[in-house]
């Protein structure tokens, strides 16, 4: 059924419909490379800051 409905919308509407659903995907694929930047980015940054905080004197503890 879903073959039928995706055969109509292509013979009513032409390569169109399947320029949009390309530059979807396409999109969607930009999204997710993006998000796993930043996923990686935020990791380095945790381990940065935790580094720096265990290296940096407390306030007030060792005196």
């Amino acid at each position: 059924m879903a073959s039928e409905v995706l055969l109509q919308i292509l013979t009513d509407h032409g390569p169109w419909v399947l320029l949009v659903f390309y530059l979807l995907w396409r999109d969607v694929q930009k999204d997710q490379a993006t998000r796993a930047v930043l996923d990686k980015n935020s990791a380095i940054l945790i381990e940065i800051t935790t580094i720096i905080r265990e290296r940096l004197p407390s306030r007030g503890r060792d005196l």
